[in-house]
């Protein structure tokens, strides 16, 4: 991991015109074939790396100090099923700098299909991974006993090992505790003893949390115990993201409302990152599909109006209220092309008092 502020040193102009060129190829293939939307797909990419592409934006992620892309490279769920080394490459040469993982038990080969990339890339980039807890018995609201506590660190402890071997690295700069949502975890003696011996041992620097259930009072119980670098919160322009229904918490705050306990956050050296920023806008099948007008009520007309997707709207807009940065799962070059630039230019959209 470096601390450099700058973009990678090379641009890769090679390895962008190589995959230029395969997808050029690639659509002509398959417009012979006849698979005009494929052929489309094929165009689309190839336009996405034929324009130009904005100049990333870097935030320091608390108190680790390490300056971050304000767009974080999901890795999991693309590369669950295969390797995607020229999306990844084409990621890290345009300056995106953290590549967020997790392990297999959830992900597959994910770890396992970033290796190769990491090969050539580890001393340039922060990399994070997490693992779920193993709570024998705990749901959010309930009560973990000492020896429920100590067997979930010993579990804990285990997984980061097997991501470690997974990976092919002999640290990660931060491992999560997944899918946080008991406060008894976030504060337990025996979970952060786990990471600091992990942290002795030089396989991890710092400690983090993902959470996209009962989040408010996960961060808040974080932030109280002052032991936390990173939380990555499912957080939207609407406020709240709950992991079950998949949609906005019905009785949680517009994220405006939740900028106190962000800065108490920020004031806690706590660097926060985003994710399911704007999964809501897609809305469920039985629900019909796409809810894209969902946050319109919160953006300021720069915002609202600017030649920007939904998606895209909805990541600049938590960037600019509290956020480091955002985490997104990008399955093509168009997908990281349009979160790539909401996050690059986001502060062109921020509300000024």
């Amino acid at each position: 991991m470096s601390d450099s502020t700058e973009r990678p040193a090379s641009p890769a102009r090679r390895r962008l015109m190589r995959y230029a060129s395969m997808l050029a190829v690639g659509a002509h293939a398959l417009a012979r074939s006849g698979s005009v939307s494929a052929a489309a797909v094929a165009a689309q990419e190839s336009d996405a790396l034929a324009t130009p592409w904005p100049e990333m934006a870097y935030r320091t992620l608390g108190r680790t100090g390490f300056r971050a892309s304000r767009l974080i490279f999901g890795c999991g769920a693309t590369l669950g099923g295969r390797r995607r080394d020229e999306l990844l490459h084409t990621a890290f040469d345009a300056g995106v700098n953290v590549f967020d993982v997790g392990y297999k038990h959830y992900y597959g080969p994910a770890e396992r299909n970033l290796a190769p990339f990491l090969k050539t890339h580890r001393d340039k980039i922060f990399l994070i991974s997490k693992a779920i807890v193993p709570l024998d018995g705990g749901g959010p609201h309930d009560a973990v006993s000492v020896s429920q506590a100590r067997a979930a660190a010993a579990g804990w402890s285990k997984l980061l090992d097997e991501s470690l071997g997974e990976l092919d690295v002999d640290h990660v700069d931060a491992y999560y505790l997944m899918a946080a949502n008991n406060t008894g975890v976030i504060v337990s003696d025996e979970i952060f003893r786990a990471f600091e011996q992990a942290r002795a041992a030089g396989k991890v620097a710092y400690f983090g949390l993902s959470s996209h259930q009962n989040t408010q009072r996960v961060l808040q119980a974080a932030i109280a115990s002052g032991r936390y670098d990173l939380a990555m919160i499912a957080i939207t322009p609407g406020g709240w993201y709950d992991w079950e229904t998949k949609r906005v918490l019905p009785d949680s705050p517009p994220m405006e409302a939740l900028q106190p306990l962000l800065a108490q956050a920020r004031e806690a050296g706590i660097g926060l990152i985003g994710m399911k920023a704007g999964r809501h806008l897609a809305g469920r099948r039985f629900f019909g599909w796409g809810n894209p007008q969902a946050f319109d009520e919160h953006y300021a007309p720069k915002l609202l109006h600017a030649r920007l997707s939904e998606f895209q709207r909805s990541y600049a807009y938590v960037l600019e209220h509290g956020l480091d940065a955002v985490n997104a799962d990008m399955q093509t070059l168009v997908h990281l092309k349009e979160n790539f630039v909401a996050a690059a230019t986001s502060a062109a959209y921020a509300e000024v008092a």
